[in-house]
This record gives C-alpha cells, sequence and structure tokens, in this order.
C-alpha cells in the first residue's frame, strides 16, 4: 500500500470512529434538561403550594432524569418567589405561584417588580380550592340566604375576617358584597389561624377562607359552614352548598376560587414548556399524588399552557374592578 492509500485509509478510519459522537445518544445527552431543575415556591414550607411541588417532585426527578430541588422563598405575598422565576436565566428554574401574583398584583401594588403578563411562560395548572362561608356558631343564621339579609338588615353592623389584605379570602368576601350590594366591615388578620380563631372567639362574625383553616373551629362547635365558593359542591364536604345554589338571585353565578400553576421565564423554550407541561399533568393524574393533595384539600388540576394563560387573563379581568372598588394596596 503506497502512503496515499494509507493516507485515505486512515482517514476513513478516523472518520468511522468519530460517528458515535453524532449518534442519537450523543444528542439526546445535550438534550434539556442538562442540570438539576429548581421550582421556586413563593410560601413557606408546610403551605398548600410547597405541598404541591413536593408531591410532584419525585415523579418529575425519575421521569425527567433531574433531581428537582425545592426551593422556598416566601416574602411580599409571593411577589418575592414569582419575581426570581421571571428572571432565572439558567433554563432549569421554574416556579409555582397563585392567584395574588399571577392575577390581583397589578391592582395591588403601586409598583411590580415583573410584568403581567409580558414576563412570564404559563406552564402548567396544578390545583384549586375553594373557599368556604364560614360564620360564627352563634350567629343567628342558618344559611347564605339568611346571611345576605341579616346583612342588609344591618348594614356595617358585623364584621368579616380574611387571611389578609388582599388575599383571595378578603376578595372573595367583597365579590359577595359586591353582587349582593351589602356592607360589612374589613377585618384583617395576618394568616389562616388568627383569622379563623377571630370567628370561632366571636370578634367577628364570619370569614371567607380554605377549608383546612376552619375545619378545627367547626369539629369544636364553634364555627359552622354555610356555603362554598366553586360553582360544583367541594367534594370533602357535600353537603355543603355553593353560594350560586344558595337561592340569592344575585349569587346565581357565584366563583371565587384559589388556583395555582407552574410558570417559567419569559424566554422558556416551546419544547421544555410542552415536556413539563406533560410531565406535571401526569403527575397530577397520578392516583396517590392526587389523594395526597386531597388531604390537603385541594383538587389537581390538568390543562395546557394556554388554559393557565386564559385564566390568568381572566381572573385579571374579574378582580381588578374589585380591588379598586375596596381601595385596597399592598405597596
Amino acid at each position: 500500500m503506497n502512503r496515499r492509500s494509507i493516507i485515505k485509509a486512515a482517514a476513513a478510519s478516523s472518520a468511522t470512529l468519530s460517528l458515535p459522537s453524532f449518534s442519537p445518544f450523543a444528542f439526546a445527552q445535550t438534550a434539556w434538561p442538562r442540570q438539576p431543575i429548581r421550582i421556586i415556591v413563593p410560601t413557606g414550607p408546610g403551605s398548600s403550594l410547597d405541598l404541591i411541588v413536593r408531591s410532584i417532585s419525585e415523579r418529575l426527578k425519575e421521569k425527567l432524569g433531574q433531581a428537582i430541588v425545592v426551593d422556598n422563598r416566601p416574602g411580599a405575598g409571593g411577589l418575592l418567589g414569582t419575581d426570581l422565576v421571571a428572571k432565572a436565566t439558567d433554563g432549569h428554574t421554574f416556579g409555582i405561584s397563585f392567584n395574588g401574583p399571577l392575577a390581583y398584583a397589578p391592582f395591588l401594588y403601586a409598583k411590580l417588580p415583573y410584568r403581567l403578563p409580558e414576563d412570564l411562560a404559563p406552564i402548567a395548572i396544578t390545583s384549586s380550592q375553594p373557599n368556604v362561608l364560614a360564620i360564627n356558631a352563634n350567629l343567628p343564621v342558618k344559611n347564605i340566604n339568611e346571611l345576605v339579609a341579616l346583612m342588609r338588615q344591618k348594614p356595617g353592623q358585623l364584621n368579616f375576617a380574611s387571611i389578609g389584605n388582599g388575599s383571595s379570602s378578603h376578595l372573595s368576601m367583597e365579590l359577595l358584597k359586591s353582587a349582593t350590594k351589602t356592607f360589612a366591615v374589613h377585618v384583617p388578620y395576618n394568616g389562616s389561624p388568627p383569622s379563623a380563631l377571630a370567628v370561632a372567639n366571636g370578634d367577628v362574625q364570619m370569614i371567607m377562607a380554605v377549608p383546612p383553616a376552619v375545619i378545627p373551629h367547626v369539629q369544636s362547635g364553634k364555627v359552622r359552614i354555610i356555603g362554598v365558593t366553586s360553582k360544583q359542591r367541594y367534594q370533602p364536604l357535600p353537603e355543603v352548598p355553593t353560594l350560586a345554589e344558595s337561592g340569592v338571585a344575585e349569587l346565581k353565578d357565584f366563583e371565587a376560587i384559589a388556583w395555582n400553576g407552574i410558570v417559567g421565564p419569559a424566554n422558556t423554550p416551546a419544547d421544555v414548556i410542552a415536556k413539563l407541561n406533560a410531565e406535571i399533568n401526569a403527575a397530577l393524574k397520578d392516583s396517590a399524588i392526587a389523594q395526597r393533595l386531597a388531604t390537603g384539600g385541594l383538587t389537581p388540576l390538568t390543562g395546557t399552557p394556554a388554559d393557565l394563560a386564559k385564566l390568568m387573563s381572566d381572573e385579571n379581568k374579574k378582580w381588578g374592578p374589585i380591588i379598586k372598588r375596596t381601595g385596597a394596596t399592598l405597596g
């Protein structure tokens, strides 16, 4: 074999040996995700949002092949954590958020650290949770119709608690007041435990809050639940009527739910969004995960990124006028 033939043979051999680097396996090695995935939770450990993320994280780890790092970043009513998601640049940071930062915030804050909806990419709806309308057991009403009648009879003489100014707990009651043209005095508390306790003690007469907040006081006999704010009855409390079916004409279309969703930075690639959406939906359909969420009073939901985008937009339009009516501001 002459020198030229030897060089050609060596080149051919080298090309053959290099082929594995262009194989489908090699491409798979560089596909997303390439590192652990961080999911920011804008509330503390033990919260409902924390429960959702920790419930689905193990399955996501198995399906995506990377560790899921749950990063709790509470503060500023959820704005702190949501802003960290909006400004993330590593391609592997996402977050769970809720009504406040995703729909109410533009009306509650003079200036937001991120733009809605421009700075966030909707990925997946995760769950919803209704509020319940609960009253002190000594209040002389048996149902929603009688409560509305009493509010009309005594404008401004009844008080209602909330878990905080501008919260779903607060705004759900404001929606009832707006629909029925009644007036009750808002008394905001710092979170669910003190606000529910205030109703149990009779410091205020009523509250709209998520079921787990008031159930202990219902069990003690100090609080009664007379309505639920979802359009359909709440499965764990099937005997409790919805406000829409209460017989109060102005409430026939009433709905006020707390909802959550996974979002990412606005520049998240479409294929990454699609992959995350598919795996999150699959996790939420898992019976063990669904049961775990149900124990926390949460109803798992599934949907497309477009579904979450529509929910954010619809809720923004619905609650904006209610927030303006209350004059509530948070900063």
